[in-house]
């Protein structure tokens, strides 16, 4: 009986948690990420360098005991760098076995986005399209919904996995 009620609570969890996307800003760009990769969401904190990353790959920070290896979304877009302020922040996620955190400009809002307003990405043929999953459309604005295991490739996971271990 108690695996059964396990599965329950697991599949209303899941549930529950359709539909909704964790929103953060770059510049004047809103992106969402599927609530359920996000584990929590910290202000910016010191990161230790490693050699020979990537250059969007800014590092490891240490959370509560354990090695977290950080992206600047903004880099990894190839956006204009901008410096940290208050409103930046680091939302771990958890992605293919591994925990990451990603750097973004500051964190909106949790929105529930139904199915009838989500599209496809319109097709541009650019390589940043990639990472996006869908387009959420919402009377506020457009949202980009990224695709969580595409914002790395395999070699770029293997080398933050091995960061992190």
């Amino acid at each position: 009986m108690n695996n059964e009620m396990n599965a329950v609570f697991d599949e209303l969890e899941e549930d529950t948690q359709k539909g909704k996307f964790l929103t953060f800003s770059l510049g004047n760009e809103f992106y969402g990420i599927d609530i359920m990769y996000v584990t929590e969401i910290v202000g910016i904190q010191p990161i230790t360098v490693v050699p020979e990353l990537p250059a969007f790959v800014k590092g490891i920070i240490n959370l509560r005991g354990k090695i977290i290896p950080v992206m600047d979304v903004r880099l990894k877009f190839k956006k204009e760098p901008k410096d940290y302020n208050d409103r930046t922040c680091i939302i771990v996620i958890d992605v293919v076995d591994i925990s990451i955190g990603i750097i973004v400009d500051a964190v909106s809002e949790v929105l529930n986005i139904s199915d009838d307003n989500i599209v496809p990405p319109p097709n541009l043929n650019t390589s940043g399209r990639k990472y996006i999953k869908s387009v959420g459309k919402s009377e506020e604005h457009v949202t980009l919904i990224l695709d969580c295991e595409k914002l790395l490739d395999e070699s770029e996971m293997g080398e933050l996995k091995k960061t992190s271990e």
